[in-house]
């Protein structure tokens, strides 16, 4: 399950170096679903219909749907690499999808490094291994009659990005998932060799050309040192390139752009594809969302303030099922916060208790800033019994440790 490299020396700025794998992993999140193209195209296993109504729960966010079609494509295709990761890309994404690592904005800066996801059960842990297992096994058997079986190479490297997500974002192991993204490219690599008209295999390409091109220059060093190189123009060509493809895999490369483009301040360009993707799929809170975080990032609070909303009433109107769209009330709550509306930030944010089933950690979030919203009110009877909700959860948390601490003293800017 992994491919070897030389990675003692980025450990001397393991920092930066954590800033930039976990980067490389959160661009990844999208882009697990990247076969999907070599499905329906002169590249890959052929074409089933199936394929077509299984991507598009998955892309509205209905994956337990999608979970059952690809199972029932794996029993009609058993020894069809690109089937088992179809199905494995359904079971992480629900799994990271549930534990709270898909919100791209936790991505936007390098905060996120510190940040631990809620754990993963047991048996999903074993299932996802289980399908790595399996999926390497048709691949490596492919490659043993043909090494230069295009699909084989890329099907493995598809398989190897995935378990880089799962061994990075899941188990926390950092140098194996290193080494899985770096067999994920190389992989991908030899398949440009091999045919540069593969184009779904410049996603992966394409995205670590991007992150290494935007290291710093002692990390840059570094990776250089590990065999590691790039490109950010490169990078950013290679995610156009696919995101104009009309392929299925352009889904991916328009929502790994969005992430990369919002940290080059290139608003217009990211919101457009997520305008794209949100009137495709409508079920798929995140996708307004993030136009609504764009638009926000580029000063258009006004614009912003008014898509929050939006994504807010239709949940309300049951447009997302029980999904997590509480992620727009909390991010109108900052807005509203940032132009000084304690009243309405702290409306906002209490807006994510009304939301069904909400996200444990954005609900923590909430409270806590409900209740210095209503701090700076002087309404402390109404900000302690805030402090007290955040308490009621999860009590060994950072916003635990900041609700007991105001508990003690009134918050104040």
């Amino acid at each position: 399950m992994t491919a070897q490299t030389n990675l003692p020396k980025l450990t001397r700025h393991a920092d930066e170096f954590l800033a930039f794998l976990c980067l490389l992993l959160a661009s990844c999140l999208p882009a697990l679903s990247q076969s999907i193209t070599a499905a329906n195209a002169p590249h890959g296993a052929p074409h089933d219909p199936q394929t077509d109504t299984a991507f598009d729960h998955f892309y509205n966010m209905d994956y337990d749907r999608a979970t059952q079609e690809f199972e029932k494509i794996v029993e009609k295709h058993p020894n069809d690499p690109f089937a088992v990761n179809h199905l494995l890309t359904s079971v992480l994404m629900h799994d990271l999808y549930d534990t709270g690592a898909m919100n791209t904005g936790d991505y936007a800066n390098d905060s996120f490094i510190g940040r631990t996801p809620r754990p993963t059960d047991t048996k999903i842990k074993d299932r996802i291994k289980e399908l790595v297992r399996h999926a390497e096994a048709l691949e490596e058997q492919q490659l043993k009659a043909n090494p230069k079986d295009v699909n084989a190479l890329y099907c493995r490297g598809v398989t190897r990005a995935q378990f880089s997500v799962y061994t990075g974002l899941v188990e926390r192991a950092w140098f194996s998932a290193l080494r899985n993204a770096v067999g994920a490219r190389h992989d991908h690599e030899h398949v440009l060799e091999l045919d540069p008209d593969y184009v779904d295999a410049k996603m992966v390409v394409g995205t670590h050309n991007y992150v290494i091109g935007r290291l710093p220059w002692s990390v840059k060093v570094a990776a250089a040192l590990a065999g590691l190189s790039g490109s950010s123009e490169k990078g950013l060509d290679y995610l156009r390139e696919v995101a104009k493809s009309d392929g299925e895999n352009s889904v991916d490369a328009k929502v790994v752009l969005t992430l990369f483009l919002r940290r080059e301040h290139q608003y217009d360009e990211a919101i457009g594809y997520m305008n794209d993707l949100s009137a495709k799929y409508p079920r798929n809170h995140l996708f307004l969302t993030e136009v609504a975080n764009l638009q926000r990032a580029s000063g258009r609070l006004q614009e912003a303030e008014a898509t929050y909303r939006k994504v807010w009433q239709n949940g309300r109107e049951g447009k997302y099922g029980t999904l997590h769209y509480e992620l727009a009330a909390w991010g109108l709550g900052e807005l509203l916060r940032s132009e000084k509306n304690l009243a309405g930030a702290a409306a906002a944010y209490d807006l994510v208790n009304e939301a069904p089933n909400p996200d444990p950690d954005i609900l923590q979030k909430a409270n806590l800033a409900a209740g210095e919203m209503y701090d700076l009110l002087d309404k402390r009877e109404l900000a302690m019994k805030k402090y007290q909700t955040v308490l009621a959860g999860n009590a060994n948390t950072g916003p635990a440790d900041q609700a007991r601490r105001y508990i003690r003293e009134a918050y104040r800017e």
